[in-house]
């Protein structure tokens, strides 16, 4: 099977819905005003089915300028356009801006098809027919068939059917193995199914059962059921008109311009980079003005916010920001079209070149956007995480970034890592130049501690995570990878870095005597310093030391005891306990021969270290 979406542009009362309907025998003109009226005012569907499976899905828009948002709700998925221009009148206002709009978006082929040929002589018809090659031109219509017809009399509609045939098979499919993605036309509810919407598929496959959310609006659902063209599918695929029966949700929270898309996948923004274009007959375009933005079926007001420029001059084009009252879901590579803010014509319009961009100092340069502009998908992709500097970007987010098939994201993402461009940290990508300088930054940090506290095994891991923004993964994961630091527990070092080991050893030597030769009544922190006349940050650090390497027991930051008195002290504490059951701070101070000063504190740390219960004024022993 083949889907292809096209879509009718023209005019108002040019024929376009009567020539759906003689081509496909299905009305598109579905709303009571509008068989009333005899116009169309908003989008109307049917489809052409021929024998080898092809299937040409028909959006039909409303030619009245008035009417141009509902117009662009239905161009976004389009792949081919069926411009038509009666006979009778000849090339009027929309067949001009619905044509700039096909050719803004980038629509790549189409042909034209001339109504109401029965209302005019020949001579007359071959004119319209001149006329109309030359208005289309040096754009996207250039050379495309022109067929006149009559939905009237049938005149030439076999022939226009072939022409789309030919014309659709030549289509580039849409891409499935994309994120889905349906931007919503249409809400409504049906009796015994509840809401259902419907769309265009632009990317990836979708199944009954199937889990979607709702952007950018967050809402998680599931699909009950889905129809193509009247009939119920088991899954949907790129380039199909789709309606999805969806799961527990009220159609007061959806409207058009939402987006059906695969969970966990899209992020909405307010804020894109872009480049845009201006059409050659419109005003200029001055930097923070106001715009309608029409992306996909969505329309929101955006301000422009030009790079480098205060002032876009008409046919011109440039990179600028766009900051929008409303989120939108947009991918890099998505096209859009800007209408001026009042009175509302189409301007311009554009390509999504970064839709979560990053804080731009005013002075910054646009080499960035430039290759997220022109480059490669490696480029573009390499571009977008060394933007992104230490916050990194996770793999997983890319799908739902840049429109590209999971195949040549993963083959792309292979290439840049084997080149050794990028690095990945727990899903986290990293340019090399970013992981570079944040490996650096460790290793001078490090340095300067070491240097200040030359008899610390190293730097607590904690505190040197302050000088890096990073999730406790990627700082994990980071911290393993450099090849020149060391982590033991809770510490890190430069490999090459050993504490002043004589200096220390000497010192600590020199410190187990004086508190193994004062046993129960130990000297303190401060007095050790003057004792050995050696600054109390020293001493501070060879106790640390010492009692990581289990020479020494610290019962506080001011008090240690050497661990063979500290061993003396749990010996004692189970000879007493073993002929009485409680003992109180006296008999544990007469115990130990050591004074209330010393009794208090060691008490203190064997009740927080569970080895002694205090209940009132004794203690109680918690040892096995």
């Amino acid at each position: 099977m083949r889907y292809v979406i096209l879509g009718t542009a023209g005019h108002i009362d040019h024929g376009k819905s009567s020539l759906v309907k003689a081509l496909t025998g299905i009305d598109p003109d579905r709303l009571k005003e509008e068989k009333e009226r005899g116009i169309t005012i908003d989008l109307g569907f049917a489809d052409l089915t021929y024998p080898d499976g092809l299937t040409v899905g028909i959006v039909d828009v409303p030619g009245h300028e008035r009417l141009v948002r509902n117009m662009l709700a239905g161009a976004g998925g389009i792949d081919l356009v069926l411009l038509v221009i009666a006979a009778d009148e000849g090339i009027m206002p929309q067949s001009r801006e619905h044509l700039a709009i096909c050719n803004l978006l980038k629509i790549k082929s189409g042909l034209i098809a001339v109504t109401k040929s029965d209302l005019v002589e020949n001579e007359w018809l071959e004119l319209v027919v001149d006329e109309v090659r030359g208005f289309v031109k040096d754009t996207f219509l250039d050379g495309a068939e022109i067929v006149p017809v009559s939905s009237k009399t049938g005149h030439n509609l076999d022939v226009l059917k072939e022409k789309i045939r030919e014309a659709a098979l030549g289509i580039q499919a849409k891409p499935v193995e994309e994120i889905f993605r349906l931007p919503i036309d249409r809400v409504f509810t049906l009796k015994g199914f509840g809401t259902v919407v419907t769309g265009t598929v632009v990317s990836g496959t979708l199944s009954v059962e199937e889990a979607v959310e709702i952007q950018p609006s967050g809402i998680s659902t599931k699909v009950r059921g889905l129809h193509s063209h009247g009939k119920a599918i088991k899954a949907a695929y790129a380039g199909q008109r789709v309606a999805i029966n969806l799961q527990g949700v009220d159609k007061e929270t959806l409207r058009r311009g939402d987006v059906v898309v695969t969970p966990k996948t899209v992020v909405p923004t307010r804020v894109i980079d872009t480049r845009i274009e201006l059409l050659r007959d419109v005003p200029p375009l001055k930097t923070k003005s106001q715009v309608h933005l029409h992306i996909a079926t969505s329309e929101t007001i955006a301000r422009v916010i030009l790079y480098n420029m205060e002032e876009l001059k008409p046919g011109d084009s440039s990179y600028c920001q766009l900051r929008l009252e409303e989120p939108v879901v947009a991918l890099s590579g998505d096209r859009f079209i800007i209408r001026r803010f009042s009175p509302v014509i189409t301007i311009g319009g554009g390509s999504v070149l970064d839709p979560s961009p990053y804080r731009r100092r005013r002075k910054e340069g646009l080499e960035d956007i430039e290759v997220l502009d022109t480059g490669t998908l490696p480029e573009r992709i390499a571009a977008k995480v060394r933007k992104s500097g230490v916050r990194g970007i996770k793999t997983s987010s890319l799908a739902g970034w840049i429109k590209a098939e999971s195949p040549s994201i993963t083959g792309a993402l292979r290439s840049l890592k084997k080149q050794g461009v990028l690095i990945e940290l727990s899903d986290t990508l990293f340019h090399s130049d970013v992981y570079n300088g944040l490996c650096r930054t460790i290793s001078d940090v490090l340095d300067g501690f070491h240097k200040k506290n030359p008899l610390s095994p190293g730097m607590p891991k904690e505190e040197l995570k302050t000088h890096i923004k990073a999730s406790q993964d990627v700082w994990n994961s980071l911290l393993g990878s450099i090849g020149n630091i060391v982590v033991e527990r809770d510490v890190v070092r430069i490999k090459e870095f050993r504490t002043a080991s004589a200096a220390a050893s000497q010192t600590s030597d020199r410190i187990l005597g004086l508190l193994g030769k004062a046993g129960f009544q130990p000297l303190f922190k401060e007095e050790l310093s003057q004792a050995l006349s050696i600054e109390q940050k020293v001493i501070g650090d060879v106790l640390k030391l010492m009692s990581k390497e289990g020479r020494i027991v610290r019962i506080n930051d001011s008090l240690y005891v050497t661990s063979d008195s500290f061993k003396e002290m749990i010996s004692r504490l189970r000879a007493f306990f073993a002929k009485k059951p409680e003992m109180t701070v006296a008999e544990f101070r007469d115990m130990l021969g050591t004074t209330r000063k010393y009794a208090l504190p060691f008490l203190e740390y064997l009740d927080s270290n569970k080895i002694t219960l205090r209940v009132g004024d004794v203690r109680k022993f918690l040892m096995k």
